[in-house]
């Protein structure tokens, strides 16, 4: 139990950074806007902004959650199990929104035609909010562990 904690302590502090730099990346798109023509540096800012909202998402699902799961000895089973369990404990306020991050990160990872892109920005900038909330949730949880130490 003591392994995880420490981890779960070293994952905080990349988490942060990372919500950090996603959280820049989402205010400089949102002054861009998403319309249907970019310039290369507009495309460039939606381009980080898309690999780091799906980096950001991933190690919330996989690693922060997955560690939350281990911590309260329960089994990781699916993404979907973990993302359902994650907002019966508060962690996140909508399972809904982290299945479509899900979908949506999956979309980034394997979507290669262009026409396809303005939507793909489109859906980041209205799910952005929930990903960045969902950080102070989990520092909030993660709180219940260190008050133990």
């Amino acid at each position: 139990m003591n392994d995880l904690m420490e981890i779960l302590r070293q994952e905080l502090v990349v988490l942060e950074d990372a919500r950090d730099i996603f959280r820049r990346s989402f205010e400089k798109c949102s002054g861009i806007g998403v319309k249907s023509d970019f310039t290369y540096e507009e495309l460039e800012s939606f381009e980080a902004l898309t690999s780091r909202f799906a980096r950001l998402s991933d190690m919330i699902i996989q690693k922060i959650l997955r560690l939350f799961d281990g911590l309260d000895l329960e089994e990781s089973g699916a993404v979907r199990d973990r993302i359902n369990r994650a907002e019966k404990k508060g962690i996140i306020a909508s399972a809904d929104d982290f299945i479509q991050i899900r979908i949506l990160r999956n979309e980034i990872a394997h979507e290669y035609k262009p026409e396809a892109l303005s939507d793909i920005f489109s859906q980041v900038m209205k799910l952005a909010p929930a990903l960045l909330e969902s950080v102070g949730g989990i520092s909030a949880y993660s709180m219940r562990y260190f008050r133990k130490i």
